[in-house]
């Protein structure tokens, strides 16, 4: 029973919340006038009633007296048949006389009408007695009115004493039936007063009822529409049956949601298109690519950013970049990007040296992004820059300059010095300090031409210029290089060593640039090693079955000396420009360039050169090259002409 009434309680409470302000505001203002109006009414109904009662005591004490006037003197007579005939004509007269009963001085009744005979035979046997009030007075001088309920409605007692001649003799009890007519009256309207308020609480109701079926549920699926439209879900639909306004309104709105469903797609669509567009052409460009918000969250960042602060597999986008740049960087950024962020500046520069995770040179720019109008910061771009080649250019730059200054300024200074003390001084010098002064000067020519020489090669080399490639006979070019420097060697006390496979297969590449890479490498060779010394160059085919692409194998060419060798720490740096071996021995002279020009003639082969040295034992240089046929070459020349 108590779960019953609370859930009946729970639905009540329910189904009132779901009526809006207004509506309870009128259901109370609906209760407070009906019982207004029904307590009013109510109220005339008790004073009707009031006003019937006192109507119906005045009418009984009225007809009390009469009658006790008319019988009190038969009764003193004891004319009892007298008595009763007129009391029977009086009854008989009028409809609102209920009963009508004397008795004597003792209260033992002696005539009641209505009566039957069998009342009568039985009122012989048995002795009767009124029952009077308390408070009744024999000889008071109004009669006395009292009020009881019967089965059939409340009937007014009329007590009436009968006094002769100041001789108290009994008295009169009659009972006087209420008015029907204000009986009526007063009922009806309290049933008429009842069923309004019933009616218009059942009508309250049931237009609650309708209200929330037909208007509030409507009204709220409406709101709880426009609300989720508002916040960006347009597949909200409202599914009711409703017909009039509030289905006109309902289709509007169904409508409504798939046309902004339908834009918001689209927009989607295009939003997605121009994203991928973006995204695309971040992560493609070639420098590092970070935007973050005001709050200096990331918001994109292209491959290379990550590449640069080693972020790849670190989750960074929507998390503070300041957590994981480089401490370097975040030194130098993190104030000028709050500053940026508050608007006291647009963009900022900054050059920055990394030591980890690997060693390069970054610049970074740091410009606002401002909105359509120009007027609201919504971001900050970074771009950043690894301009560690550049740098690491620049240097070599430098110090090319530096040494080919350096190397020019020898031989220069030099050849004015021997030629200005023979201008000077010719005629004081003998022949033999002239020749000597002018082979100085010689010399120092040969050794300017070929610095001069090997710095316009390299400068070829590095410049893209196209060349001419096709199969190239190694047996002739090294015959070539051997037949020069073979009087070189014989001055020196070296041996040289040739050792050229048979049936050795054309290779692929340019025969002026091989024969160039020989000669520096041989003469290299003979530079540094001493006398008794040997100098062997050696070519083969690395084995003599063709791959699965039908390309026979490659041909290694290479040079061994039994020299001075080159220091494990010299071994890297050796191809480097103006880096020379006799910075470390001060014996022999040398421009620096003819390794790097080596170097770079190998890559235009697409290949590399290799070393293996011991200092005091010796050194090896060699390289591969591709054997001659139509697609090796069209690949060789692909490559090149792509440089």
């Amino acid at each position: 029973m108590l779960a019953l009434l609370k859930t009946i309680r729970e639905a009540i409470a329910n189904w009132w919340s779901d009526f809006t302000l207004q509506t309870k505001l009128l259901a109370v203002a609906t209760l407070v006038v009906s019982l207004v109006m029904s307590g009013l009414t109510f109220w005339a109904v008790n004073t009707i009633q009031q006003d019937a009662r006192m109507n119906d005591t005045r009418f009984g004490r009225d007809l009390g007296l009469l009658l006790a006037a008319n019988v009190a003197p038969l009764v003193a007579d004891k004319n009892l048949t007298e008595v009763s005939l007129f009391s029977q004509r009086f009854y008989s007269s009028t409809s609102s006389v209920r009963y009508m009963l004397y008795a004597d001085e003792t209260g033992q009744i002696f005539l009641g009408i209505p009566f039957l005979d069998q009342e009568v035979e039985n009122s012989l046997t048995i002795e009767r007695r009124i029952q009077l009030p308390e408070d009744y007075s024999s000889d008071a001088d109004k009669p006395m009115v009292r009020q009881h309920m019967t089965p059939d409605g409340a009937v007014t007692d009329v007590f009436v004493p009968l006094i002769v001649d100041k001789k108290y003799l009994g008295v009169l009890a009659i009972g006087i039936n209420p008015n029907q007519t204000a009986v009526i009256s007063t009922n009806f309207t309290r049933d008429v007063t009842i069923a309004v308020f019933i009616t218009i609480w059942v009508m309250v109701i049931l237009a609650g009822v309708i209200n929330a079926l037909t208007i509030t549920k409507p009204i709220k699926e409406l709101l709880v529409g426009v609300k989720e439209i508002a916040s960006g879900n347009f597949q909200q639909r409202i599914d009711l049956p409703l017909g009039g306004e509030l289905g006109e309104l309902i289709l509007s709105f169904n409508d409504m949601a798939e046309r902004l469903e339908s834009y918001e797609e689209q927009n989607i669509e295009e939003l997605t298109a121009e994203k991928a567009k973006l995204e695309t052409l971040v992560s493609t460009i070639a420098d590092g690519a970070v935007l973050i918000d005001n709050n200096m969250q990331v918001i994109l960042v292209n491959p290379t950013a990550r590449r640069i602060f080693a972020w790849e597999g670190v989750h960074v986008v929507g998390e503070s970049v300041l957590y994981h740049l480089p401490p370097a960087v975040q030194m130098e950024i993190t104030r000028p990007l709050y500053e940026m962020a508050a608007g006291d500046c647009e963009t900022a520069e900054f050059r920055i040296h990394l030591n980890q995770p690997t060693k390069r040179t970054i610049r970074i720019l740091l410009t606002t992004v401002l909105n359509l109008q120009r007027e609201n910061i919504k971001g900050i771009a970074i771009t950043v820059q690894d301009i560690t080649r550049e740098v690491e250019l620049n240097e070599a730059k430098s110090q090319f300059i530096s040494n080919v200054s350096h190397e020019l300024r020898t031989p220069l200074f030099n050849i004015k010095s021997f030629i200005e003390t023979l201008h000077d001084y010719g005629e004081d010098l003998s022949n033999a300090q002239r020749m000597e002064f002018l082979q100085t000067v010689n010399h120092e020519t040969d050794r300017l031409t070929r610095l001069v020489n090997d710095v316009l090669d390299l400068s070829k080399l590095e410049s893209g210029r196209n060349y001419n490639f096709g199969g190239v006979d190694l047996a002739q070019a090294i015959e070539q290089t051997l037949r020069t420097y073979q009087l070189n060697a014989r001055d020196k006390g070296i041996e040289l060593i040739q050792e050229v496979a048979p049936n050795l297969p054309l290779v692929v590449g340019n025969y002026d640039l091989l024969l160039q890479v020989l000669a520096n490498l041989v003469g290299n060779a003979l530079k540094f090693t001493e006398a008794g010394g040997k100098v062997a160059l050696r070519t083969y085919q690395l084995n003599s079955k063709p791959n699965s692409h039908n390309q026979l194998p490659p041909v290694r060419v290479e040079i061994s000396d039994t020299g001075i060798g080159i220091a494990s720490e010299d071994q890297q740096a050796i191809f480097d420009r103006f880096f020379r071996v006799e910075n470390r021995v001060h014996t022999l002279e040398g421009t620096g360039l003819g390794l790097s020009i080596v170097r770079n003639i190998m890559e235009r082969h697409r290949s590399k050169v290799n070393l293996v040295s011991e200092v005091g034992v010796g050194t090896t240089f060699w390289f591969d090259l591709a054997a001659f046929n139509e697609e090796a070459t069209a690949h060789i020349v692909k490559s090149v002409n792509v440089m």
